[in-house]
This record gives C-alpha cells, structure tokens and sequence, in this order.
C-alpha cells in the first residue's frame, strides 16, 4: 500500500521502518529453508559452501544427489536407464519404497480425518450442541499436546499394554503397534483438529436460510446436505485434507514409537539416514519437500479466493 501524498515524515519514516521489519523477518523464518537448496547441488560429499560454489564455479554443482535418491537401495544401480533400471528403481529403491509409504499412509490418513473432521465440525456449529466448547477443546488438543506425549500414549494403546492378555495363545487385545492401520489412525488423529478448524472456519459464514430454502422446495436433509452444503463447504474440507496430508508426510515421532523396520516413511527414513550416515541426499529430499509444500500453499491460497468467491466475500 502506497503513501499518500499528505503523509508526515514521521509517517514515511514508520512505513519505511516497518517495511524493512518485515522483510527482516521473512528472511529470518526463510532463510533456514531456502539455503538448504543450493546445498542439494553440491557436488562435494559436504553440507556447507565450497570455495567452488562460492565462486559459482560449474564444477562445484552436481545432480549427484538427486541421482543417488533413484540408486540407493537398487539391486542394478549402474545399469542403463532403460525399461529394466526404471523398474528396478521402482521395486527396490529404498526412497522410492518409503515415498509409497508415505503416500499410501498420508492418502489413507487423510481421507479419515476428513471424513471424520467434517462430521465433527458439522455437529460442533450445530447451536443445539451441548458442551461445544468443552468437545473441541478435546478435539483440537493433539494440536496443543506435544507429540512425544501423543506418540507414547499411542504406542501404549496401540500396543495393548494396558490390558491383559485373552485367550490361552496369549493374544493380546488391540494390537495395533506395528501396523499400517495403527500408522494410518494415529496419522488421523493428528490430522483430525485441522480438518476440524477448516471445516468450522468455513460453516461459520454459511447461510443456513439456504438449507431452509433447500427444505422447502421439497429436499429431504441428505439431499439438501450433498446438493447445498457440501459443494459450499468444500473447499474447506480439501484445505484440511491438505493440511492433515502434510501433518502425516511429515511425521516422525509417531512413525518412530508405532512402526516396525519395514514400515519406513520419508521422514523417519531421513532421521535413520542422519544417524547413521550423514549425506547431502537428505538436503535433495528436503528440496522435494520443499517443493511439495509450496505445491501446497498454493492450492490452499487458490482455495481459499474460491470460497471467498462462493460466499461473496470478494468481488470477483
């Protein structure tokens, strides 16, 4: 926003001032993000600048990284990229097997917070709800609990540690732990309080006179429901699916306490490979993620203008 041509020069010297505040602080909050780019590129085996990439030295940039991520874990991995290397890269990498992983537990992840989620926020905007505000702060409270207390607890429950043990084989009852369901629970357990405050954001500025027209022209609630407000209410559903994605692509802690060695996730795979061998092909997966999440934002801030238009919050 422009000065105005009456501003005072105390005036123009505060917005110079905090114009300069502002941008002081995105490079604070950006700056930790964005300089591990470069550092994917790094052709030495280093997580620092070389005095070649310093210099803007072409020898001291590689893809080798990136190329490492497609190798690792193959049986062939110099073999010629034809048909063969691709499916070999696809059955036996170890960076491709831990991003189906975590695309297939973030995918199932997400469809039950939403699913969840929305019928939470459904009944919590009802005005006829009891106890509104003592049930979200319930809800919302994986947000606020650490995670290692979440994670603890879930592999206490998920375990079956605090029953005994049915049956003469010993089973033991409620033993997720281990499993990609136990995985796919507590990945939507976390995810759940974002749908919950999207989907509650958005219900807040509906129009309920249209589900009353919807009534009167003869529509039973379930129609009204799918044909009036879930169109409407939408895009808030797809944003905190977005953002319970995210939560569960990035999940450490919990994948750390309930999964078993074969169940590796990105993530977790990072952490194993920051103990045990430091490698720059950390920063080319960082780089991809970074990638993603800015993917991300970008179709939540396109949502967001959609629900403002539908709700004629915006002029256009």
């Amino acid at each position: 926003m422009a000065l105005p041509v009456y501003a005072s020069p105390l005036e123009k010297l505060w917005h110079y001032a905090y114009l300069v505040l502002c941008a002081l602080i995105f490079v604070f909050l950006i700056a930790p993000i964005i300089i591990i780019i470069p550092l994917s590129f790094n052709a030495e085996p280093y997580f620092t600048f070389t005095e070649k990439m310093v210099s803007f030295n072409p020898d001291g940039y590689s893809l080798r990284w990136y190329d490492k991520l497609i190798t690792f874990g193959m049986l062939e991995p110099d073999a010629p990229r034809n048909m063969a290397f691709w499916l070999d890269f696809w059955h036996n990498a170890t960076w491709m097997q831990v991003a189906k992983n975590s695309v297939i537990i973030g995918v199932c992840a997400t469809v039950l917070s939403a699913g969840l989620g929305t019928v939470a926020a459904l009944g919590l905007t009802r005005p006829e709800m009891p106890f509104r505000k003592q049930i979200t702060a319930v809800l919302i409270s994986p947000m606020i609990v650490p995670i290692i207390i979440s994670a603890t607890g879930m592999f206490f429950f998920y375990s079956g540690k605090w029953v005994p043990n049915v049956g003469a084989d010993g089973f033991e009852w409620g033993r997720l732990a281990g499993t990609y369901a136990g995985i796919i629970l507590a990945h939507a357990a976390l995810g759940i309080p974002f749908v919950i405050i999207t989907v509650t954001a958005t219900l807040s500025g509906f129009d309920q006179s249209l589900v009353r027209a919807a009534a009167s022209l003869g529509a039973n609630p379930r129609t009204a429901f799918f044909r009036v407000v879930m169109p409407l209410i939408m895009p808030g559903v797809i944003s905190g699916g977005l953002f319970a994605f995210v939560t569960s692509f990035d999940e450490v802690v919990a994948v750390l306490f309930i999964a078993d060695h074969t169940q590796q996730t990105i993530p977790r795979q990072m952490w194993n490979g920051i103990r045990e061998q430091i490698s720059p092909a950390i920063l080319a997966v960082a780089t991809l993620l970074v990638l993603l999440s800015i993917s991300m934002l970008t179709v939540l801030e396109l949502l967001r203008r959609r629900s403002e238009r539908l709700r004629g919050m915006s002029p256009s």
